[in-house]
């Protein structure tokens, strides 16, 4: 594989693809209904952060959203936080998931370790949306209640959610490789009412039974009234160790032919509550507003992922990620939703590629590490499978490095649309990341997405522009929290994104804005490398690491000392058979001081059997620091929250020896 530098084009848009995108049409659109024309993206963006009234209006009447009220004012409070959008409209999220309905097309395909691939129709997901909508109903649940679901990424989860939404109620999902505290410490927050859960999961070929930790559930969340039981492991689940439970099917059967009605609620009426990673304490409960979700993701799947009815979008997530809830979004487009549920890398690193081919996949969503992974396999997907209806290709959970970027071009497809994005679960989406208009250079994000003020700040709170700053929102977006759930006097909240630039939005990244409008992550704020007074992101350590063919992982921390100076290990996960001698960490300091810089070489290199993730797969940074700076591990992260909680323990030892 050839060096990639960053920022190196490696790929342009064809005038065909930019004339017939979504974008194009809207700007088309803007032209003749609005007499607003702009010559490039960056004028278009420009616009859209600076008339917030006027773009966000834009969305809802482009995109044809419904309400019992037009709007009268879209903006009654310009303010974070404690924005105020679309004061007095009603409408339904779920409701304009069935607006660009298609029928020739399915709604949903899925499969999983345990089922085949198969299809729901939009036929049939109104019915059994409507089935279980009433189901939820005489179950006691109305507007406002809570059902939350320990369930896979499957369509019993779409159609639950959507059903929760048709009549108002919240939404929450944890995946059910969830351990039970992690599950309780969440749920139990908001005070649920109704419980969706599998009896079990397949993954990497092996079964996991769930119904003991559900009847664990059912204990600790002293507001839950009734369970609905998936069948997933097993076909018939023995529900005997459970109160008030339902079986699914049993549920949709009492009220099938039911007519789909949807309850329209105000704009600012709570629709779901995600969670932060809860490595250390409890997890923030996130509080999104119906009609905030439905204008960013009708934005977000139209005018950025560029979905359109006869797409079918995929991202390989779990139900615990924001991502499945952008999957679900995909829907407001008319485009198909492509789940599956499983080891990514069962039972070899071409599962997800030979799904791509079965399933006539245009958009193949994933995250970083999953391309690093296949990179590191040496799979070569392009030439061993049938990948000529994918169009694009989207990344996300951390930076893709450049070689990422190569890898995709030179082993997947020559002719792709590579969008590498950057957002949150704190807004569920990404305000940095895909523009079909606009080329892709190696290691970068094309660009900050409509209507999202993404700025670089210097400590001094000034906009910089080719600097590495602190990733800022500057104006408010309709998709920020309403509030954390129990944060009676937002206090939590304030502490949580604003303590840094009152009335700014600070989100934990580390961003350069280049002056063409790309931008580059360089990992987050808070686990920053300052070497020598030079502040640096973890991910170019990182993606010089990586290059070295016998590293599989890596994860590096910068140690503060009594001193004033620091002490910058770096942890290393070798491929198997390997042992770190001082040849390979030579290799290792010379790949860091060529492709990064001298400041960045570490102090010491160490390998570990495994680096720490949360379940959504992100690396632990901050808690191995705390860890190594002598802050008991059940003190620096929850267990629950990650995927290889043992892995703590090797750096626990470590912080004895480091001293």
């Amino acid at each position: 594989m050839t060096e990639t530098a960053e920022g190196r084009l490696l790929w342009e848009p064809s005038e065909e693809m930019k004339e017939n995108s979504n974008i194009s049409r809207y700007m088309r659109w803007l032209e003749s209904e609005r007499d607003l024309s702009f010559g490039s993206y960056n004028e278009l963006w420009e616009w859209s952060v600076t008339d917030l009234e006027g773009f966000w209006s834009s969305v809802w009447d482009y995109c044809g959203v419904v309400a019992s009220e037009p709007y009268d004012e879209v903006l009654a409070k310009r303010e974070m936080p404690g924005a105020e959008w679309f004061p007095g409209t009603e409408l339904n999220y779920a409701e304009h998931i069935f607006l660009r309905a298609r029928e020739d097309e399915p709604a949903i395909l899925h499969k999983s370790e345990i089922r085949d691939l198969s299809e729901v129709s939009w036929a049939e997901l109104r019915e059994s949306v409507a089935a279980f909508a009433a189901g939820l109903r005489t179950l006691g649940v109305g507007r406002g209640d809570r059902v939350v679901a320990y369930i896979p990424n499957a369509p019993e989860a779409v159609i639950a959610f959507l059903a929760a939404a048709s009549i108002g109620a919240v939404w929450s999902s944890c995946s059910p490789d969830f351990g039970a505290l992690s599950v309780v410490d969440r749920f139990r927050q908001i005070e649920p009412k109704v419980l969706i859960a599998v009896d079990g999961y397949r993954y990497g070929g092996k079964d996991h039974d769930r119904m003991q930790t559900v009847a664990g559930l059912q204990e600790e969340i002293p507001t839950l009234e009734h369970t609905v039981v998936v069948p997933y492991l097993n076909d018939e689940p023995d529900t005997g160790g459970l109160e008030n439970a339902v079986l699914w099917g049993d549920l949709l059967d009492g009220h099938r032919g039911t007519e789909l009605q949807f309850e329209r609620v105000p704009f600012d009426h709570p629709l779901w509550v995600l969670y932060s990673s809860g490595t250390t304490g409890l997890p923030k409960a996130i509080v999104q507003g119906q009609g905030g979700i439905l204008l960013e993701h009708l934005k977000k799947a139209d005018l950025h992922i560029d979905l359109g009815p006869g797409d079918r979008f995929f991202w390989f997530t779990t139900t615990g990620w924001m991502m499945w809830n952008m999957l679900v979004g995909g829907l407001l487009s008319g485009a198909t939703a492509i789940l599956y549920d499983g080891n990514p890398g069962y039972p070899d690193m071409n599962a997800l590629w030979s799904f791509a081919e079965e399933t006539g996949m245009t958009c193949f969503g994933t995250s970083a590490s999953y391309i690093t992974a296949c990179m590191n396999a040496g799979i070569e997907p392009g030439k061993n499978h049938d990948l000529s209806t994918l169009k694009s290709m989207g990344s996300t959970g951390s930076p893709l490095p450049p070689e990422g970027f190569e890898w995709a071009y030179e082993h997947a497809k020559k002719d792709l649309w590579l969008f590498s994005t950057s957002g949150g679960t704190d807004l569920c989406t990404a305000f940095v990341g895909g523009v079909p208009l606009l080329p892709v250079r190696s290691g970068e994000l094309q660009a900050r997405s409509l209507g999202a003020k993404v700025e670089a700040f210097g400590e001094d709170g000034n906009s910089l522009t080719d600097e590495v700053g602190e990733l800022v929102i500057t104006e408010p977006m309709p998709s920020m929290p309403l509030y954390l759930w129990g944060d009676e006097g937002g206090e939590k909240y304030r502490d949580s994104y604003f303590d840094k630039y009152p009335g700014v939005w600070r989100h934990g990244d580390w961003i350069k804005v280049k002056p063409y409008g790309g931008c580059v992550i360089y990992g987050r704020s808070d686990s920053t490398i300052n070497r020598g007074g030079v502040r640096m992101g973890t991910a170019e350590i990182y993606s010089a690491v990586e290059k070295v063919e016998e590293v599989a992982d890596s994860l590096v921390v910068d140690i503060p000392r009594s001193s004033g100076n620091s002490f910058m290990p770096l942890f290393v996960v070798l491929e198997e058979g390997v042992e770190l001698n001082d040849d390979l960490k030579g290799r290792i300091k010379s790949s860091i001081k060529e492709n990064a810089s001298p400041r960045h070489v570490p102090n010491e290199i160490l390998a570990v059997p495994d680096i720490p993730r949360t379940l959504n797969g992100k690396k632990l940074e901050v808690p191995v620091k705390k860890i190594l700076s002598g802050t008991a591990p059940e003190d620096a992260a929850s267990r629950d929250s990650l995927s290889n909680p043992e892995s703590l323990d090797r750096f626990a030892e470590l912080a004895e020896k480091l001293g």
